[in-house]
């Protein structure tokens, strides 16, 4: 039988998963790349979107390569803002709403003058393209796993400096097979106390064991993925009752070797059990898909009805850090596209 569809661009959405440099386009990247003579390995020329893995770390070398040689291109304020920018457009398009864009100012320091102006440059970027496409913006500010706990002190001190002026959060993320979670519980205590989401990636390369050590030492508010919640009852029961959200991000997981296939991820069992769930793109330059394609992979998956499509949306929303007026208007209009005409009504 064929299911009720309706158009899943429509679909009022909030981005809670999608990081800074993963963020820029397949075309801006080759631009901006052949601008300044930067080679591009053929994995992001001409077999884009690239083959990955990361089962092991040979793999995961491999994807942080090619993440590196994608950050080199962006050398100017001007490439800033447009990446920015661009993927604001891009979410909008698809039916976004509010963004919640994660990035690591240490790794751009050294080109734009240390963390706080390159934060400065972000937080302008971020304004303005919000007054530019409409869509409400804010920063997670994350630390690297892969450096040093005092690096990421000095990042929760910088983030908690700009709480309440376009930073909303403070993440961690890399391999999280990579240092000691508990290593990071005094810069989690430094974003918290200043009011901050605290949103660190776990339970996607690593297991449920991992996600308990996110929750107890660093008191995730939000776990960037968080996927693997779905292996363990009581543990996803723990979640469902704290309230703690999981952004997951489905293809990305399926282009790391985390699950075969989409069928695989554990998206019913997740809301059955109750969790709040934000789908995510992560990194679309690496794995070819935005917002509104994991909806689309999500519903043919898992034969996701109309209905819990746009429950997806409104846990998006929910779990967001938007203003009230803007959680408000898009859960109304979440209502509206649920009652609006389906393929099947048209003629």
């Amino acid at each position: 039988m064929t299911l009720p569809a309706r158009d899943l661009a429509s679909l009022p959405k909030a981005h809670l998963h999608l990081h800074f440099t993963g963020s820029m386009r397949h075309a801006t990247l080759v631009e901006l790349a052949q601008r300044d003579g930067v080679h591009l390995p053929e994995a992001l020329v001409e077999e884009w979107p690239p083959q990955l893995s990361a089962a092991d770390e040979k793999g995961w070398f491999r994807f942080q390569r090619l993440y590196d040689v994608a950050r080199s291109v962006l050398r100017t304020p001007e490439d800033v803002r447009r990446l920015v920018l661009e993927a604001a457009e891009d979410d909008v398009r698809e039916g976004g709403r509010w963004l919640e864009i994660q990035v690591d100012p240490s790794g751009y320091a050294h080109l734009f003058g240390g963390i706080t102006a390159f934060t400065d440059l972000v937080l302008d970027c971020v304004r303005d393209a919000s007054e530019r496409t409409g869509l409400g913006m804010a920063v997670v500010i994350a630390a690297n796993r892969t450096r040093h706990p005092l690096d990421a002190r000095i990042l929760a001190r910088l983030a908690a400096q700009y709480a309440g002026r376009g930073v909303v959060g403070f993440g961690l993320s890399n391999d999280e097979r990579r240092g000691a979670t508990a290593d990071f519980a005094h810069a989690f205590a430094i974003a918290e106390r200043a009011g901050l989401m605290l949103a660190p990636h776990g339970g996607e390369l690593r297991g449920p064991d991992h996600v308990r050590l996110c929750l107890d030492h660093l008191h995730a508010q939000r776990l960037g993925h968080g996927v693997r919640s779905a292996e363990d009852p009581a543990l996803l029961e723990r979640i469902v009752s704290t309230g703690v959200a999981l952004e997951v991000c489905p293809v990305s997981n399926v282009a790391l070797g985390v699950y075969s296939d989409l069928t695989s991820v554990p998206l019913p069992q997740l809301l059955d059990a109750g969790a709040t769930v934000a789908l995510g793109a992560d990194d679309p330059l690496l794995f070819g898909s935005r917002l509104e394609g994991q909806y689309a992979t999500m519903r043919a998956a898992h034969e996701l009805s109309d209905a819990q499509l746009a429950e997806l949306a409104r846990m998006s929303f929910r779990a967001s850090r938007a203003p009230s007026d803007v959680i408000a208007r898009a859960l109304a209009d979440i209502d509206a596209w649920l009652t609006s005409p389906t393929d099947l009504d048209r003629p």
